[in-house]
């Protein structure tokens, strides 16, 4: 099961991308949507690699804050280095609404675990 956690967040991030394209009017396009999602994916699969590297199992709210730093700064890098671009205001949104859900469902699980 834990296995799939990551994919939990990149639900997150996809849900991310596809509202921040729509506030835009990037329009919805299945490309356009990929276009922008990689780049966080990518660094969210660094991000977790990482978190298993260090023999940890990224469920907890610390580690999904620790996940969200690597993944936007790492997303963030791709994007400029392959010419998409990036601007402070597009940072903290990033920051904000990845650390609401990424580390919100962390603190789900983790309530629903004691009260187990």
């Amino acid at each position: 099961m834990r296995k799939l956690w990551p994919l939990v967040d990149l639900v997150f991030i996809v849900l991310f991308v596809a509202i921040g394209r729509s506030a835009h009017r990037h329009g919805d396009s299945a490309a356009g949507l990929v276009s922008t999602t990689w780049p966080f994916a990518v660094a969210l699969a660094v991000a977790w690699a990482l978190t298993w590297r260090r023999g940890r199992g990224g469920t907890a709210p610390l580690e999904g804050f620790v996940i969200v730093v690597i993944t936007v700064a790492v997303g963030m890098v791709l994007r400029v280095v392959f010419g998409q671009g990036t601007a402070i205001a597009f940072i903290f949104v990033a920051i904000a609404f990845l650390s609401l859900f990424l580390v919100g469902w962390r603190f789900v699980v983790k309530k629903a675990r004691r009260r187990a």
